[in-house]
């Protein structure tokens, strides 16, 4: 049975607007003190390394679980871009809540969605519709991301599974109520031999499960994070997801859903920290003005808000492509991880050198910053490291070369159009390699074509960077063909890690060209301004190695006019402004 299927009949839940219009009447104005899921409220539970009890209640009592159960089976599930809206907006209040109360459950159920049986999956969604938390158990600290070296063990005996063996850094591991768990289910050498298991606890034995310490962490101080050892722990032998030995399987399309979405919703950090550092330059007086009249702070800030909002398009790009494209993620989501989790990096590091010593101050009207800084570094390496993208993308490229690249096609329209409808996700079309498929970094040459005309310096640089990168998909192109079969591993040059770099580059610059040039007739003005897109190819074009590079003047004016705007309204600082029902600075009830 597959989403697509059973989706068309399952009772509708309710509009995205009113869901977020809800949760951030539950979140309340995180400025006021008293407020117990205000700012105050997050730095303490930090300051003691605790999830915030009151914000888990609060999360619970608006059912945030049920935005991780596929509508089908009671959730609502329907569409991965608003999952992500819903969760930008609890972590731009608290990342520790994103992936501690919420996040980590989506991670392990998308496993169960993906390849368990009906069975299992109802028992999952009562369990998640009932405020409980399921938790995925991948990584042994022995192996990294190399999963193909699992020592965990689940070998068959007697009619059942024995679990041996143990599983670490896990978060909620303690805390849940069910566990997803990648095991060796085969003596047998090969990828063949591995599992993906779905155990209630109730079905674990109590003398045979051990929990290893905590461990303690600079940012998501409130994040349990820990491990589990199993002796000879007896479990069903229908604990199984899906067909014995397709463990990895399932673990790489499940990875191609979370290592999009997961990277997307951390956005709403950078968003939150921006809008900590406008308020900081604003306020700031300096050489008898505010720091926010200085150029180079200027200059800045108006780079991440471009640096974000090209984040942001690339990552809404490739969320809507496992709706629309699901034979060609195992590319996208790859691209999107390696190149979204460093651009919000490299933003909040830019954030901080402007904040200045502001930036390390645990107390005061930016002392949100500080955590906001250190709860986003496990983007980069937290479920897979960036060099893990590339070890993935890396093979492919010959065959992208030979066959996607030269054909051209180009990717329908409704990949650019973000907010639009969209069709049931179906986690079984999901594909283990994009076989060469891949239209998305084709489009740009198609859309280069149907420019429509424009008079200034925005439609210029956009024409003539757009021009630069369809260059590069050819010379790209040249240069993968030509390589070594020995090149396509983890063992490679730095030459050929440096090939995928290039290629993910196109793929935003075709991500923000094409969202720009469609949407001049969808009644978004932002999206239809050419200034941001032109800006995003300019700083995309910037030669590996060096700093970013400053915007012309015309492009971070008309730039420094809308983020001012969006500052002034509380429109937030990502590609689709926030709804009016998001009060605006300075007024009661403004979500952060």
């Amino acid at each position: 049975m597959t989403t697509a299927h059973v989706t068309a009949a399952a009772p509708a839940p309710a509009s995205l607007p009113a869901r977020l219009d809800a949760l951030a009447a539950v979140l309340g104005d995180a400025d006021d003190p008293a407020n117990p899921l205000g700012d105050r409220a997050v730095l303490d539970a930090d300051e003691r390394g605790e999830m915030l009890t009151a914000g888990e209640e609060a999360l619970h009592a608006f059912g945030l679980n049920a935005e991780f159960v596929p509508a089908y089976l009671g959730g609502r599930l329907t569409r991965l871009d608003h999952l992500v809206d819903v969760m930008r907006a609890v972590y731009r209040r608290d990342p520790c809540l994103g992936l501690g109360y919420g996040a980590s459950s989506f991670i392990a159920g998308v496993n169960v969605w993906t390849a368990g049986d009906d069975t299992q999956r109802r028992a999952a969604a009562a369990l998640l519709g009932a405020g409980g938390r399921i938790a995925v158990a991948y990584h042994e600290l022995a192996h990294g991301n190399d999963m193909t070296r699992t020592e965990f063990t689940a070998l068959p005996a007697g009619g059942r599974l024995l679990l041996d063996g143990r599983k670490e850094v896990i978060t909620n591991v303690r805390r849940a109520d069910a566990l997803v768990l990648f095991a060796r289910t085969s003596t047998a050498p090969g990828s063949r031999s591995h599992s993906q298991l779905y155990a209630e606890k109730t079905d674990l034995a109590a003398d045979r499960t051990a929990y290893l310490p905590r461990y303690r962490t600079t940012g998501m101080r409130g994040v349990q994070l820990g491990g589990v050892r199993f002796d000879a722990c007896p479990l069903p032998a229908g604990s199984v997801l899906g067909a014995p030995g397709r463990g990895l399987e399932t673990a790489l399309r499940s990875f191609q859903i979370t290592r999009t979405t997961l990277v997307s919703m951390s956005a709403g950090i950078v968003d939150s920290a921006l809008e900590t550092t406008l308020r900081h330059v604003r306020a700031r007086r300096l050489y008898g003005r505010t720091a926010a009249d200085l150029p180079h702070v200027r200059s800045v800030v108006t780079g991440v808000f471009s640096d974000l909002l090209t984040a942001d398009c690339f990552a809404t790009v490739g969320t809507r492509a496992l709706h629309l494209l699901p034979a060609e993620t195992a590319i996208h989501a790859q691209a999107v991880k390696f190149f979204v989790s460093q651009a919000l990096l490299d933003a909040m590091n830019r954030l901080s050198g402007v904040l200045g010593a502001a930036f390390y101050l645990r107390e005061g009207p930016a002392a949100r910053f500080q955590k906001l800084l250190r709860d986003i570094q496990p983007v980069g390496f937290g479920h897979a490291a960036r060099a893990a993208c590339q070890v993935s993308l890396l093979p492919q490229l010959p065959l992208l070369a030979r066959r996607a690249w030269r054909e051209g096609h180009a990717a329908p329209s409704a990949l650019f159009a973000p907010g639009e409808e969209l069709p049931p996700l179906d986690f079984g079309a999901l594909a283990l390699s994009a076989a060469g498929r891949e239209s998305l970094g084709t489009s740009l040459a198609a859309g280069l074509a149907a420019m429509p005309d424009g008079q200034g310096p925005a439609y210029r640089l956009l024409r003539r960077y757009g021009e630069h990168f369809v260059r590069e998909l050819t010379r790209l192109g040249e240069d993968c063909a030509a390589l070594d079969p020995a090149e396509l591993s983890v063992t490679a040059s730095p030459y050929a890690y440096d090939l995928t770099s290039r290629y993910v580059g196109v793929l935003v610059a075709a991500s923000c060209f094409e969202t720009w040039r469609r949407a001049r007739h969808s009644g978004t003005p932002f999206l239809s301004d050419p200034h941001w897109a032109a800006a995003a190819l300019y700083r995309l074009s910037t030669p590996r190695g060096a700093p970013p590079r400053t915007l012309p003047a015309p492009l971070e004016d008309a730039l420094w006019e809308r983020l001012s705007e969006r500052h002034r309204t509380g429109g937030g600082y990502l590609l689709l402004p926030r709804s009016p029902h998001h009060h605006p600075v300075g007024t009661p009830g403004r979500q952060q």
